[in-house]
């Protein structure tokens, strides 16, 4: 990515992982499929509607996953004291983020403008100041909310994981599907559900399982890929470990 700072852009990242570091911040928001950051060892999937911040100088290694598109901000320091005030404000957060709907709605609009007109640079600024002040007054929204909240609404990450249930799923994605930062959701997940979340997440991933394998129309590397394992290899070493039985045992007892 060889952005000119203070613009926005929309592009798709490649297939091969790049590193690199630049002088100014960077906002980076998916519209499109996923794509694979590394913001100085924190790594996580951003999907339509999530993002990351780059602060300036930090190391980040980025890869697409497949067909992607995202939308990138770059923010060069600026002599215009309350546009660096929110800069700075809006860096103060945590490094990946997901926006409201509202904020997606907004954010799609504009960059269909810009796909328009590609070359007109006075446009890209425009949009990256208004996303700047949209995306700054969100996320002091969301820790507002962070403050308030005591119990997590379980019905929206259970659909999160429902819908990405081929896919790898980090913490931080389902902190995100509820506007919380990955500490607070971490702490009130083993509060709520006596689990962790990657304990939670595993148990969905065997249910769905259980319920393909009573099934004969799947093979079970087909369940395996579509519950989100790496490989047919390692659904069976996992099922195995957690049932004492192999998933070919388990659907044979179950038909």
């Amino acid at each position: 990515m060889n952005e000119s700072a203070n613009l926005a852009q929309v592009l798709a990242l490649p297939s091969h992982s790049h590193h690199h570091s630049h002088q100014y911040f960077q906002v980076v928001i998916g519209l499109q499929g996923q794509t694979e950051f590394d913001i100085q060892g924190q790594a996580n999937l951003v999907g339509p509607g999530q993002g990351c911040l780059v602060p300036a100088s930090a190391g980040h290694a980025f890869t697409g996953v497949g067909r992607n598109q995202i939308l990138v901000i770059n923010l060069a320091d600026t002599q215009h004291a309350s546009l660096q005030t929110k800069i700075e404000q809006l860096f103060e957060h945590q490094s990946y983020f997901k926006l409201a709907n509202q904020s997606q709605v907004l954010v799609n609009a504009l960059c269909q403008e810009m796909l328009t007109k590609p070359q007109d640079t006075m446009l890209a600024e425009a949009c990256a100041n208004t996303l700047l002040c949209v995306l700054q007054n969100h996320l002091a929204q969301s820790k507002q909310h962070q403050a308030k909240v005591t119990r997590l609404q379980m019905e929206h990450i259970d659909r999160y994981i429902q819908q990405h249930l081929q896919q790898k799923i980090t913490v931080a994605q389902l902190a995100g599907c509820v506007f919380l930062a990955e500490s607070q959701f971490h702490l009130l997940f083993r509060q709520q559900t006596g689990l962790t979340p990657h304990q939670y997440l595993l148990r969905k991933r065997f249910n769905a399982a259980k319920q393909l394998l009573a099934a004969p129309q799947l093979s079970i590397e087909q369940i395996s890929h579509r519950c989100g394992f790496a490989s047919q290899s390692s659904f069976t070493s996992a099922f195995s470990t957690f049932y004492g039985i192999t998933p070919a045992r388990y659907r044979k007892q179950a038909s």
